[in-house]
């Protein structure tokens, strides 16, 4: 470890982020530095124009094993991407740009939009979210609690 990445938030193999643009007050994420890109469970996926702009609805099941719990979400599109899961087979998918709140840091991230019912985490952490803003110890779990909904996302 450099001097550094010793000054730098520590994070587990999972955490709790909330997505306070998208009205998710907390999910689960696992920190996954094998994925390039930030992924986020979304069903019902709807592109539409609004305002002359480029934009998608899409629903969340935001927890872990529970499909009663449904949020229903509107942001721009950034782009539309070929991306290879960890199985190897390509899916174009919508990329948008939203706040992640990790601990005490408000990052601005492209994320992955991707049917993720099958998987365990709704959402995964790419590697170039965290690059060169934290830490992983892939034997902890939580590190940096549950996100605040106080925080301050306006900066």
């Amino acid at each position: 470890m450099t001097n550094t990445s010793s000054s730098l938030p520590i994070l587990g193999w999972r955490e709790w982020v909330g997505l306070p643009e998208l009205n998710i007050a907390q999910i689960k994420a696992k920190v996954d530095t094998g994925a390039r890109s930030s992924a986020l469970h979304a069903f019902a996926i709807d592109p539409y124009r609004k305002g002359g702009q480029r934009w998608v609805m899409f629903a969340i099941h935001p927890l872990q094993t529970h499909t009663d719990l449904i949020i229903e979400c509107h942001t721009p599109i950034k782009d539309r991407r070929l991306v290879s899961d960890s199985g190897g087979h390509k899916q174009r998918r919508y990329v948008i740009e939203t706040q992640i709140i990790l601990g005490q840091s408000v990052i601005t991230a492209e994320m992955t939009l991707t049917n993720r019912d099958s998987m365990l985490f709704r959402m995964l952490l790419g590697r170039t979210t965290m690059n060169s803003r934290f830490v992983i110890d892939p034997n902890a779990s939580y590190l940096q609690g549950k996100p605040h909904p106080t925080l301050n996302t306006s900066t």
